[in-house]
C-alpha cells in the first residue's frame, strides 16, 4: 500500500482509487542492503550468465532458452556445492545459503 499510496498506484492498475483504505496491496515493503557499485554488480551478474551458459553449452541467448531443467534431490544440491573443505574466504557472488 505504501507504494501505492507514494503515487505508484497507477502501475496497479487502481489509478482510479483515491481512498487508501481501499486499495488491494501486493507485495511488500522492504530494503536490500548496499551489494556496491552498479557497475560491479552488473559485472559479476554477466560473469555468471557466462559462466551458467557455459556450465549446459549455451553459446548464444538463444540457444540458453533451448535449456532444459532437471530436477534434483536436496542431496543432489548439497553434493553439487563445494563440501568437505574449509572456506577461507568468502567468494563476494557465491553463497550456500
Amino acid at each position: 500500500v505504501e507504494a501505492m499510496d507514494d503515487g505508484s498506484n497507477d502501475l496497479y492498475f487502481q489509478d482510479a482509487e483515491d481512498d487508501v483504505k481501499k486499495l488491494v496491496p501486493e507485495g511488500i515493503v522492504g530494503r536490500v542492503a548496499y551489494r556496491g557499485l552498479a557497475a560491479e554488480v552488473l559485472f559479476q551478474l554477466a560473469g555468471g550468465l557466462r559462466a551458467g551458459m557455459g556450465y549446459c553449452g549455451a553459446a548464444t541467448i538463444e540457444a540458453l532458452q533451448q535449456a532444459r531443467f532437471v530436477r534434483i534431490t536436496g542431496a543432489g544440491l548439497r553434493e553439487s556445492h563445494p563440501h568437505d573443505v574449509q572456506i577461507t574466504q568468502e567468494a563476494p557472488n557465491y553463497s550456500t545459503k
